[in-house]
């Protein structure tokens, strides 16, 4: 992805003022990321944010309602990101069963941040979705965001892979259900090896996680381990 200069695109409908707009739009997400890594997300109060940004709360409020929306906004651009990063890692790659291993890399192991969208950390980014991504959407009012698209990114990149694994087993009945478990699987047993190592195995081992999902897909999709 070096030098695409890539322009991550964000529904109007997850933000009050475009962030990517001004320079302080981009520092509210900069910092933000930051601020939520250091004292979490449940301490997170925009006057905490911003005294960080050095400026008055009521700014970032006019970018978003509050710090449930931004937490959305994050983790759309997340997942945003995450799919361009899964179209550049499968095009002109021919076999299907090479493209779902690649995705499977790109969903299951950590993050290199990407030098062409300079305002934003992508690895502290990834930490925040590995912790705290559940909470935008574990919430009493997750059918009217979902109505309004605050979750279509994510949604997004499940489908896509979703459509690779039908590539290679039409008949299978639940590609949606095996991505999705793969990618929120692989978020809590990352956390489990930081955290709850006795929950996990091989916690030496970086890519330990990707090669145990990669193994249950192989075995599900009947795929010859040689692919």
């Amino acid at each position: 992805m070096k030098n695409l200069h890539i322009q991550i695109e964000i529904s109007s409908e997850l933000f009050s003022k475009n962030p990517d707009s001004s320079d302080l739009g981009r520092e509210i997400i900069s910092k933000s990321i930051e601020l939520i890594n250091e004292i979490g997300f449940e301490s997170l109060t925009f006057k905490k944010l911003g005294a960080v940004i050095n400026s008055p709360e009521s700014s970032i409020y006019r970018y978003f309602n509050n710090k449930q929306t931004l937490l959305i906004y994050l983790t759309s651009w997340y997942w945003t990101w995450t799919e361009y990063r899964l179209v550049f890692a499968t095009t002109n790659v021919v076999s299907p069963e090479e493209r779902l291993s690649k995705c499977i890399n790109i969903i299951t192991q950590p993050v290199e941040v990407d030098d062409d969208i300079s305002y934003v950390n992508e690895i502290l980014l990834s930490e925040i979705i590995f912790s705290e991504s559940l909470k935008a959407y574990h919430t009493k009012n997750v059918d009217e965001k979902n109505k309004i698209g605050s979750f279509k990114a994510y949604k997004n990149v499940v489908q896509r892979i979703s459509d690779i694994v039908l590539e290679i087993n039409p008949h299978f009945e639940y590609p949606h259900m095996l991505i999705s478990t793969i990618i929120e699987g692989a978020h809590q047993q990352k956390y489990f090896a930081e955290h709850l190592p006795a929950l996990t195995d091989k916690i030496k081992d970086k890519n330990a996680i990707t090669s145990f999902y990669i193994e249950i897909v192989n075995q599900i999709l009947n795929i010859k381990q040689s692919q």
